[in-house]
This record gives C-alpha cells, sequence and structure tokens, in this order.
C-alpha cells in the first residue's frame, strides 16, 4: 500500500506471496530510461524504447523475465542469492518501494541486509543501481555482488547479438558495447561500470549463464572470478564482479552503472563525471528535486485521500516519466511520438511544465505535411513515421494549440517558425505507408500550420458529417471509410469544438475571415449531426462507406457508442434536451456499477456481418471492442461534470481510480495489476472481468488529472487568472489548492456554502476580487485565498 504521504507504493514479497502481475515503476528522463518491476528486473533503452534497447524487453508478466540481474553471494559457503526477488529469491521476504523517480529494494539473508536504489539521472543517460550491503550476522563475512546485462543495442537481441563487440575501455575502465551495423545508432556506446578496482568482468554470456543456464542459477555463480573474456564473436553481455570483507556491522555501498554515450569518447566522460558515490548521491538529490518540483505545482487537500494521492503525484509522473519521456512501459515498448497521443498527454502539463507544452507543439508541427495532414507516429531521432488516412489526429494540433494559448496568453507561439515535412501521398489501395519523410524548404507559423490542418479536415461525406478515413480517434474502426465515403459523427462534434476554439484564436490574430470561416463551418456541422446523427436515444457513431449507420439502436452490435455521448456534451455541439438523453443512455447501457467499470461500446463486434476494422480482431469485451478503455470512460465522466451532474461524476470518478481496484486481498485478485496507476483498459467479459488490461503506457493519466483537476476542483488558468467552477459532492464543505505561479505560492481554501441564494466570492489577502478569479502576481510572497461557492449553484447547474 502506499505511504502516509502517498509518495510511495510499498510491496512485500515472499516465496508464496508474489503480485499477480508485474508492479513496475517507469524511471526515465527525456531521452533514457528503464522499466522495472517489483521484483527488481528491468530493461533498459537509450534515445527509443523500441529502436535502441540496451537491454531485452520480454513483455513476460508471467515469468517477468529480463536480461539485467544482480547477486549476492556468500564466498566462504557459495550460497548466493538476489538483493531483489528476481531471478534468485532469497529465503525471507522482499520489501519494494516505487517512488517518483526512483525504485528500492530492501531485504535480509542469513544476517546480511542490503539495499538498493534504483533511479535515472534526470540529464544524463546513466541508470544507477546502489547496492547498500551491511553485516548484521554477528561475526565477519566474505562476500561479492555482481552484476549482469545481456546486451540488445538495437530492437530484438537475435538479430543484433550477432553484431556486437564487447571491449574493457583502457582510458575509464568500464565495459563498452557498440552495434555498428545499427545504421541510426552505429557511433552509439553502451557501457557497464562499477567503482571498485578489485573487480573481474566478462562479455560473454555463455561462459556466465553456462550450458542450458538460467539466470536463476547462472554457471559464474559456481566460479570463484569471472574470465575477462571481451570482444567479438561472443554472446554479448557484460558481467561485473566485486568481492568485498565486512567485519560485523560494517557495511559498504557500490555504484553499477549503466549507460549509452553519442560515441566512445561521450561514454567515457559519462563513466568519468558519475564515478563514486558522491556523484551518485548528487544525482539521486537532483531526480528528488525535480521530481518535487514539478509534481508539487499544484498540491491538493480534499476529503477523498485517494485523489490526493493521484493529484499531488502518480498522474502527472506516469504523463511524463511513461508516455512522454519513455514512451514505453511493461506491456508496450513503443519508442515513438504518436501525435495525436502526445498532444493530448501535455494538456495536464498546463500547470507544472508550460515550457514543455510549448516545445511539444512545435515539435508535433515539424512533423505535418505541406498538405496539412501529419505522420501518425514516428521514431526519433529519424523521425521515419507513418503516413495515414486517418482522420483526427492532425486535428489535435489546433485544438492543444488553442488550449496552450488561451491559457498561458502566450500568443508568440504561434509565430514561431516550423518546416513542414514532405512525402508522398498514400496510394489509394492503401491505408498508410512506413517511410522517412524530407524536411521542406517551406517554413509557416505555428498559426499556419494549424489552419492547414483545420482546413484538411473541412472533408465531408453524403451526410455532411466528416469522413472518417482510415480510423478516427478509435483506430480500430480502420474499415468503416476503406472506400473513401465512411463518415464518423464523433469527428464531428470534435471538428466542432477545434473550430470554436480557433475562432478565438484567430481573433487574437485579427484573422477575422478566418474566424468567420471557422464559425460558418461550425454552424453548419452543428445542424449536420442533429439532422443525420441522432438515433432516437442517442447519438451515431458513425456512417460505413455504403450509409449504414454504426452505433444504431438497429445494430445487432455497437448499438451505442459512449464517445459520440460525451462529446456531444464536452464539444457543447449537442442539442441541450438531446445529450441529456443522450448521457442518460450512457449510463443505462455503458456503466458496469456491479463491476466498477464503464464500457466503450455494447454489445461488442462478435458474430454480425458488421466489419469496422482490426477492433473486431480483439475479444469481445476486451479493449476497444466494449470493454472498458479508460481513456473514454473519464470523458463519459467529464460529460456529466459539465452538464453539473455532482452525484454521478463522483460516483464515476470512483470506478475509474486504480486505488479503488487494490484495496482489499479480493480487488487485487480481480484487478491484478498496478493499483497505483491508470490502466488503458479495463476487461469487461467473464471470467476477467474487471482485470485490468496494460498499465502506465496511457494517454488516459493525463485526462484523468485534468478530469480531477478542472472538470471536478474546477480549476482553470486564464493567463494571469485562476478561476474555480467545480463541481463537488454535496457532503464536502471545503478543500484546499496549494498553486506554486512561478517563485509564488497561493494558498487557496475553496469552501462550499448551503446559501442556495449565495453569490461566489473569493478574497485574496482578504481583499475581495470584483470579477471572482485570483490574480496571479509572480512576487515571491505567500498569499491566502478564499473561496466561497454556493452549493445550491451547482444544483442549479444541473
Amino acid at each position: 500500500g502506499f505511504t502516509p504521504d502517498g509518495r510511495e507504493y510499498v510491496i512485500t514479497t515472499t516465496h508464496g506471496q508474489v503480485t499477480p502481475a508485474p508492479w513496475v515503476n517507469v524511471l526515465a528522463n527525456p531521452h533514457f530510461g528503464t522499466v522495472i518491476s517489483e521484483s527488481g528486473l528491468a530493461y533498459s533503452w537509450c534515445e527509443n524504447a523500441h529502436e535502441f534497447r540496451l537491454t531485452p524487453w520480454e513483455n513476460d508478466p508471467v515469468c517477468d523475465s529480463g536480461g539485467e540481474a544482480f547477486y549476492l553471494r556468500d564466498e566462504e559457503r557459495g550460497h548466493f542469492w538476489s538483493p531483489m526477488p528476481l531471478p534468485v529469491r532469497g529465503a525471507t521476504p522482499y520489501v519494494t518501494r516505487h517512488g517518483f523517480g526512483y525504485s528500492v529494494f530492501e531485504h535480509t539473508e542469513r544476517g546480511i541486509r542490503s539495499e538498493v536504489w534504483v533511479y535515472v539521472a534526470i540529464d544524463a543517460p546513466v541508470k544507477f543501481t546502489v547496492i547498500r550491503v551491511r553485516n548484521e550476522s554477528g561475526r565477519p563475512r566474505r562476500l561479492s555482488a555482481t552484476g549482469y546485462v545481456e546486451w540488445v543495442l538495437g530492437d530484438l537481441r537475435p538479430k543484433t547479438a550477432m553484431h556486437v563487440i564487447t571491449e574493457l575501455d583502457p582510458n575509464s575502465g568500464a565495459l563498452f558495447a557498440r552495434n555498428s551495423y545499427n545504421m541510426e545508432f552505429a557511433d552509439r556506446v553502451a557501457f557497464f561500470d562499477v567503482d571498485d578496482i578489485a573487480r573481474t568482468v566478462s562479455g560473454d554470456r555463455t561462459e556466465f549463464i553456462g550450458r542450458n543456464g538460467t539466470l536463476r542459477n547462472p554457471a559464474a555463480m559456481t566460479r570463484m572470478r569471472l574470465s575477462g573474456r571481451v570482444g567479438a564473436g561472443l554472446d554479448p553481455c557484460a558481467a561485473i564482479q566485486v568481492p568485498f570483507e565486512l567485519a560485523d556491522g560494517q557495511e559498504v555501498q557500490m555504484v553499477f552503472r549503466l549507460g549509452a554515450g553519442q560515441d566512445a569518447g561521450d561514454a567515457g566522460k559519462l563513466v568519468r563525471r558519475f564515478r563514486g558515490t558522491a556523484a551518485a548521491r548528487s544525482v539521486l538529490d537532483a531526480v528528488w528535486q525535480y521530481w518535487n518540483q514539478t509534481l508539487g505545482a499544484v498540491n491538493v487537500e480534499t476529503p477523498d485521500q485517494s485523489v490526493n494521492i493521484l493529484a499531488n503525484g502518480w498522474l502527472l509522473y506516469q504523463t511524463l516519466a511513461s508516455r512522454i519521456w519513455a514512451r514505453s512501459g511493461y506491456y508496450q515498448s513503443g519508442g515513438a511520438f504518436g501525435f495525436r497521443d502526445q498532444l493530448q498527454d501535455v494538456m495536464s502539463l498546463i500547470h507544472a511544465e508550460p515550457g514543455l507544452v510549448r516545445k511539444h507543439l512545435l515539435l508535433c508541427a515539424a512533423h505535418q505535411f505541406r498538405e496539412g495532414d501529419v505522420q501518425h507516429w514516428w521514431h526519433p531521432p529519424s523521425g521515419r513515421g507513418v503516413r495515414t488516412r486517418c482522420s483526427d489526429d492532425f486535428l489535435w494540433l489546433p485544438f492543444v494549440a488553442s488550449s496552450y494559448v488561451l491559457s498561458t496568453g502566450d500568443t508568440g507561439v504561434l509565430d514561431e517558425l516550423v518546416h513542414f515535412i514532405e512525402g508522398r501521398q498514400v496510394n489509394m489501395d492503401e491505408d498508410s505507408y512506413y517511410d522517412l519523410p524530407i524536411r521542406s524548404e517551406q517554413t509557416a507559423g505555428l498559426y499556419e500550420h494549424c489552419v492547414r490542418a483545420i482546413m484538411k479536415g473541412l472533408n465531408f461525406g453524403e451526410h455532411g458529417l466528416p469522413l472518417i478515413g482510415s480510423g478516427d480517434w478509435n483506430d480500430g474502426m480502420n474499415m468503416v471509410g476503406e472506400h473513401g465515403k465512411g463518415e464518423s459523427i464523433w469527428l464531428g462534434f470534435f471538428l466542432y469544438d477545434v473550430l470554436m476554439r480557433f475562432t478565438e484564436i484567430a481573433r487574437l490574430r485579427e484573422d477575422l475571415p478566418f474566424a468567420e470561416r471557422c464559425l460558418k463551418e461550425a454552424a453548419q456541422l452543428r445542424r449536420n449531426i442533429e439532422q443525420n446523427g441522432w438515433d432516437g436515444e442517442w447519438y451515431l457513431r458513425a456512417y460505413f462507406d455504403d450509409g449504414t449507420p454504426l452505433g444504431s439502436a438497429a445494430n445487432p452490435e455497437c448499438r451505442i457508442d459512449s464517445i459520440a455521448q460525451s462529446w456531444s456534451v464536452l464539444s457543447g455541439a449537442g442539442d441541450a434536451g438531446r445529450s441529456s438523453m443522450a448521457m442518460e443512455s450512457l449510463d443505462k447501457y455503458l456503466v458496469r456499477r456491479d463491476h466498477k467499470l464503464i464500457q466503450l461500446l455494447d454489445p461488442p463486434f462478435d458474430k454480425s456481418d458488421l466489419n469496422p476494422g482490426y477492433i473486431k480482431g480483439y475479444v469481445p469485451g476486451v479493449r476497444e471492442n466494449g470493454g472498458q478503455y479508460t481513456h473514454a470512460a473519464i470523458w463519459a465522466a467529464m460529460a456529466f461534470a459539465k452538464s453539473g451532474d455532482s452525484r454521478r461524476v463522483w460516483e464515476l470518478l470512483a470506478m475509474i481510480n486504480p486505488l479503488n481496484h487494490g484495496s482489499s486481498p479480493e480487488e487485487i485478485e480481480t484487478y491484478k495489476v498496478e493499483p497505483y496507476v491508470i490502466a488503458a483498459d479495463v476487461y469487461a467479459v467473464s471470467p476477467h472481468t474487471g482485470r485490468g488490461g496494460w498499465t502506465w503506457y496511457t494517454g488516459s493519466a493525463g485526462w484523468m488529472y485534468r478530469l480531477i483537476m478542472e472538470s471536478l476542483l474546477g480549476l482553470r488558468l486564464e493567463v494571469d487568472k485562476l478561476r474555480f467552477t467545480p463541481c463537488l459532492p454535496a457532503d464536502w464543505e471545503s478543500f484546499k489548492v496549494h498553486y506554486r505561479y512561478r517563485e509564488t505560492l497561493y494558498h487557496i481554501t475553496v469552501m462550499q456554502t448551503r446559501d442556495r441564494n449565495g453569490e461566489t466570492s473569493v478574497t485574496v489577502d482578504g481583499v475581495e476580487q470584483p470579477d471572482n478569479t485570483i490574480p496571479l502576481v509572480d512576487d515571491r510572497r505567500e498569499h491566502v485565498v478564499e473561496v466561497r461557492i454556493s452549493s445550491g449553484k451547482m444544483e442549479d447547474s444541473k
């Protein structure tokens, strides 16, 4: 469970008590990272979690296997064990603590107490494994510590192993490895190192493991020392063994470092820079400082401790560490940037890291074709990626740009010049193609990039609705418009929202003709949705090429789809009466209170003639095919909040909240995955109903943060003002927000009064504010704010 402050999750495991699935932590910086489980097994990468893995990604949730391992050995008896639970579990329990930017493993074996700290430097491609060993046995001991990594230096070890060459660097003394046949990373040099000069080493995996051996019982643990063998033609690894002696009560600390340099010179500099226990400690201090600063930008105190734990750390940590920096988790080692994916993620950083939002907007603009469409995803550092007929991805650029500018007032970003890219069009007989585009000589400001995206989106079918192309937000519906005529009602709502938001941006730019164009298109689109998108009790999801509706009561499968209903509210495009009815239908048919989940659609695709695309390849009730897709579940909750329905939105939040799936052994056995981060999906089919799907690498973390902060607690940044329009449970009397504006702290208490006719009031340092907003001034002082809101006002908004 969580520590009292919610900043660590503590797991105790024994031989007979293990987690039902790997419970991991993602430790990363923008260019390097590792995923490490509660058992201590990990995989690491540099620059791209898919294209340049340093060690193997196994994706084995049953065995939790991996290519990194550590061992302690009693040199007198030959008994050996791991200071983490795997690969060689000791006789006594292990305690694992996952925190922000680090994981800790504690264990005592036959009087030898060990504590292992694992973390990644914030500003360098180096992973630290710091092993502290203390002798509490009552007598002197002779021991050794061994660190081991299997080299990949590419994507898959069977492809790369024959090309990896290891060496002992004469200048730094570190074990180096390179793969000159990896064309995009040919110069990179990986390294594994430890400070102790008494070490022995090996670059030969066959020697270390032994013939038909395993990391659970490697041959090296039966030998006194490692051979020192390195070079070409080996099954490549890096193993380092350090012998040491401890008197009773004595403690020693060893620092193992795994990393990669741009070349041999850079690798050597990194090795020398981070040698020694003092360097390791300063790196850990920097990790703590960064995450405390970033996650502390907004701190909330509400009556619901589970909300506090998520909002004050874990959601933003998941978003930044896993989604934006690592672009990886245990179940997906992606490495690529998704155009729409990380754009949505950065919206949650508007308070904590607004500079990162700005930077990412410009990065995404640089992956837009001159025609207005974009790379659906691309791999850094080369930019090789996929061009598709996807119909929504490019629209997220103006959507996020508008939100950023209106929240921060940074209109200057709209003038930043960014190159387009160039590539051939997608042929009529293909959905997409993978290639390396060229950088266009043509540049334009971010504003023009957004305009081109919007113009690309003004592409309608016979019902006057946007063409779905090879899929919209739901990529799995890639066959709905395979012949170029299918239309999307959800996309209609989303495009309406984009047009209305960008109207304000165009007016700021004094581009009145385009502002008028946006308003005109939005009005026509709204009429077409009401004329052709309503099914009677809810909104349709789409039309197939032949005009067959999808998401209709007449359909045998996918009678109702969640996101068309929620976005009718979120966009403001839906008729008020119809949207209210649509949300009632969503609640009736898709919210399964008995299992605490919210389905994306129902019934799932299975045996009917409907062929929407690869979504039908999922087991009915799993992932997008009728399971809970948490992204969409959060949108449903946001829609209830926007409708002022506080009872239902807090009920849905409780269902989605992972902490409520891990508060008892029975819940953990059902949910199985980590209860401290958001899962992308939850299964809705027996016998796995309520089981979490893949975790960490999901855009639902950022949306969950926004649901709590913006939709429920009502926090809105308006350039240099804060506004509160909360949607609170009736029994809440107050909550607090500690808000950092640059170098200034605002301590805000929001009180819910029972006076139905009471007016909202805001006082800052005892002075009432006439416009009911909190003016933000960076005077480096601390300010006390009181916000009073009538509970009756919120009831009246329903």
